[in-house]
């Protein structure tokens, strides 16, 4: 008899997550321990980090941290190699992220470089590095944390929203040019969650409102739903899928902001 559902375990997988001790990056990381992953957290916080793995510890597989910035994304490839893990990198999620909220006639040259080098410099030359382990296995996973931002138009920092749009096409480019060696990549864009970037806006009832009335489903996104998300899209459940962008949005960006 032949058997129609995949799987989405991800035993035997080294799963690589940046931004991976708050908000979205947690609740990938987590879902990927508890799918049965071994687990590469990457947060700039020591402390965050410990405690981390010592929550994911539960999960019984192998959690390994490295501490750094991804704007020094150089630092964080030496520190990953001296770690001298004994299997490469399976998947990679570019999560880390930041926003500042300056209108476009006030944004700086210090803020641009600071997003720039984050959101697009980073995610690029650390997926260059974990796709160049994939291409020797034949296989592998690349997971970008873009917005609903770079799709459609939002009051939320022009700088941002443009970087999420490059992670976009990124995406696209990266999976065209990739696809012969096995190396599926694809971006998820999520609408509001509770993270550390929308922290202060969900506490505006006035915003929470107007954001909600703009979802047919008509609430806030729970991390859960967007880590199924990642799940499947490091899983082999998702083995034909490349080049997409998922939006975990609620509906928002059928007709747009």
């Amino acid at each position: 008899m032949e058997h129609y559902l995949p799987s989405f375990h991800l035993k035997g997988k080294l799963a690589a997550v940046t931004g991976a001790t708050r908000g979205i990056g947690k609740a990938i990381a987590s879902a990927f321990a508890e799918a049965g992953a071994d687990v590469l957290l990457i947060s700039r916080t020591d402390s965050d980090l410990k405690e981390m793995k010592e929550e994911l510890q539960q999960y019984g597989t192998n959690i390994y941290t490295v501490s750094g910035d991804v704007q020094h994304y150089d630092e964080i490839i030496e520190k990953i190699e001296q770690k001298k893990i004994e299997s490469s990198i399976d998947i990679w999620v570019n999560n880390a992220g930041i926003n500042i909220r300056s209108a476009a006639e006030d944004v700086t040259e210090e803020e641009w470089e600071q997003i720039i080098s984050t959101n697009m410099k980073g995610a690029f030359f650390l997926t260059q590095y974990a796709a160049r382990q994939m291409k020797e296995k034949g296989y592998g996973k690349i997971i970008n944390i873009s917005s609903v931002a770079g799709h459609v138009a939002l009051r939320t920092g022009v700088v941002y929203a443009m970087t999420k749009a490059a992670l976009i096409q990124m995406t696209k480019t990266l999976a065209l040019e990739w696809g012969n060696h096995g190396i599926r990549i694809n971006a998820i864009g999520p609408w509001y969650f509770p993270t550390t970037l929308t922290e202060k806006l969900l506490q505006d009832e006035e915003y929470v409102k107007d954001i909600v009335s703009r979802t047919p489903l008509r609430r806030i996104g729970k991390l859960p739903e967007l880590a199924g998300t990642a799940v499947f899209l490091a899983s082999e459940a998702s083995d034909y899928i490349t080049g997409q962008t998922i939006f975990v949005d609620g509906g928002m960006t059928i007709y747009g902001f």
